[in-house]
């Protein structure tokens, strides 16, 4: 059972997710896209699996931050969502936690309680 928990570290919504996992008892490793980055592998098979729309954070400082044409290209193209994806990781929204637990497959992106109580109990 092994679960993966990818985010940055002093998001407050990570910190959540983190806390509740502990308090359920689920052990994970944590990956930090800040210190580790991320491969573009990773980030299709959530885009395939959720959908841009659910993987890309668009209420964030970093989207409102990038240009009318980065955001239309964006909005246009799914591949290049993904490129911006990959150069700016605080963009993805947080936590992504994938994996397996109790030998079923789990992908979450984004924080809510009662789902992680579900997922993991």
């Amino acid at each position: 059972m092994t679960i993966t928990i990818y985010g940055i570290k002093s998001c407050d919504t990570m910190k959540k997710a983190l806390t509740k996992l502990d308090e359920l008892g689920v052990s994970y490793d944590f990956h930090d896209y800040k210190k580790q980055g991320i491969d573009k592998d990773s980030v299709q098979r959530w885009v395939d699996a959720l959908g841009i729309d659910k993987v890309l954070n668009k209420r964030g400082t970093t989207w409102r931050k990038l240009s009318d044409e980065q955001k239309q290209s964006a909005d246009a193209e799914v591949d290049r969502a993904i490129n911006l994806l990959l150069e700016h990781t605080s963009m993805i929204k947080r936590p992504i936690v994938e994996g397996s637990y109790k030998q079923q497959p789990v992908l979450l992106c984004g924080f809510e309680q009662q789902i992680f109580n579900t997922t993991f109990d």
